[in-house]
């Protein structure tokens, strides 16, 4: 008789892990482009649906944890650091476990995680529940975008933009019901709603975005990338920094008028509630609109006027916003402050996925979101010092900003080849398109500071390194 002695089998790596966990998922057909989109889009929607709810009750929050300024500050903050500390976690496993699977498990964590700041009593509640909160945000942004570059990779189109105008959208939506149900409801009944429908939205959206990962080879390589050969090649760690930066210049503004918008219509313009609550759902309404438009606005402009024209219009608007002693002048301000804003943030970080790949996403997002989350408590403390309006007028220096910004980085440094849309092209960001006569003796001028920008981003990019996996 044959007595065979079983062997341990070798662990397996991770590869064959990602591969054992897609053979356990029911047989499925790949989603089509179209369906795909559509569930990315529902994603971001989801997002901004729960965010805006959440920035519609900040008000609310900070009157039943009896949170000044600072402590609301430091709350948010919070929630900040909560975001940035899962960001280079979900970039690494965005690329062990496939874009889609950890986008689908983000949307059900964040659409849980919403009711968690309306079970807050206490400041140190609340900062608990806004760290829990943050976390699973940011997972979202990062998986969501990176879902949302390889998708504008596989039409060869630009459709970031269009993308993230479902997150304004949905911002829209949120701030408006979130306005309403701060006249019949409390916090708690009202995020516990918006669970409620986020869960819904994920029960069909989920399986469509792990089905899209289901097709892909191992490792995926990203189709718009220039040809190495097979051999991976470096990051351009110093540009994606600089794209991150300056989608963060911007994204400050949305992060600030998220959460102290209504606040400052309240307490400056004695808006009702209702009110203050339409001065985010105007901004909101007016990124959607923006984005909407993103891709044609890009084919007419060039992106580099495009985003230098943008962030100025939005400076524009929040100086008004800020001045005015007119409740409906300061709601146009924020209307205007959208149409500016628009397609800063999703033009960066669509090239830095472009150029990066996932990694790039990753890098670039936490550097952005650096700023969207970041901006609120800095306005808290600002505010608590020299006024809210002083405050929220850092949003039109931070527009300043990524102007600055996108003026000083040169051509060279962002090659990319054309993207095919409908038999024209889709302008390389920086390339050989005519900049307005106006704009480029102001480059040259700001070239210099913008050189000694992207020696110091090598430096910080070596600090975020320390916090990926893998």
């Amino acid at each position: 008789m044959d007595i065979s002695v079983p062997t341990r089998p070798p662990a397996p790596s991770p590869g064959r892990l990602r591969s054992a966990f897609a053979r356990a998922l029911p047989p499925s057909a790949p989603p089509s482009l179209r369906r795909l989109r559509v569930a990315v889009a529902l994603l971001f929607g989801l997002d901004g649906f729960v965010f805006g709810s959440w920035a519609a009750r900040v008000p609310d929050v900070s009157a039943a944890t009896g949170a000044g300024h600072t402590a609301l500050g430091v709350a948010l903050l919070c929630l900040s650091l909560g975001a940035l500390a899962c960001m280079q976690v979900t970039g690494a496993l965005c690329a062990r476990l496939g874009t889609g699977r950890l986008a689908a498990l983000a949307g059900v964590a964040a659409s849980v995680s919403a009711v968690l700041p309306g079970l807050a009593g206490t400041v140190p509640a609340l900062c608990a529940g806004l760290f829990l909160f943050g976390a699973v945000t940011g997972a979202v942004n990062v998986a969501a975008n990176s879902v949302g570059v390889e998708v504008e990779a596989r039409a060869g189109r630009p459709l970031l933009s269009g993308l993230h105008a479902a997150f304004s959208g949905g911002g829209l939506v949120g701030a408006l019901v979130g306005g309403l149900a701060s006249a019949v409801m409390g916090v708690a009944p009202h995020l516990a709603a918006v669970a409620v429908v986020g869960l819904v939205a994920m029960a069909w959206a989920g399986p469509v975005l792990v089905r899209g990962d289901a097709p892909r080879p191992l490792p995926t390589a990203d189709p718009l990338a220039p040809d190495t050969g097979g051999a991976p090649g470096p990051r351009p760690t110093g540009v994606l920094v600089l794209l991150g930066a300056v989608a963060g210049a911007t994204a400050y503004g949305e992060g600030a008028l998220s959460d102290w918008g209504a606040l400052h219509l309240r307490e400056q313009l004695a808006a009702a509630p209702a009110l203050a609550a339409a001065g985010y759902a105007g901004f909101s309404s007016a990124m959607a609109a923006g984005r909407l438009a993103g891709g044609r606005l890009v084919l007419a402009l060039g992106e580099r006027q495009l985003l230098v024209g943008g962030s100025l219009l939005a400076a524009a608007g929040a100086l008004t916003a800020v001045t005015t002693t007119s409740l409906p002048v300061a709601l146009a301000g924020f209307v205007v402050v959208g149409l500016g804003l628009a397609n800063v943030f999703p033009l960066a970080i669509a090239r830095a996925g472009a150029l990066g790949g996932p990694s790039g996403v990753a890098l670039s997002t936490t550097v952005g979101y650096t700023g969207l989350l970041g901006g609120p408590p800095v306005i808290g403390f600002l505010a608590e010092h020299a006024g809210l309006p002083a405050a929220l007028g850092t949003v039109a220096l931070m527009a300043v900003l990524a102007a600055v910004l996108v003026l000083g980085i040169e051509g060279e440094q962002v090659r990319r080849p054309v993207l095919p849309w409908r038999g024209r092209t889709y302008p390389v960001l920086f390339g050989r398109r005519p900049v307005a006569v106006v704009l480029r003796p102001v480059g040259v001028v700001l070239r210099p500071a913008a050189a000694r920008v992207n020696v110091g981003a090598c430096s910080y990019v070596r600090d975020l390194q320390l916090l990926e996996v893998g």
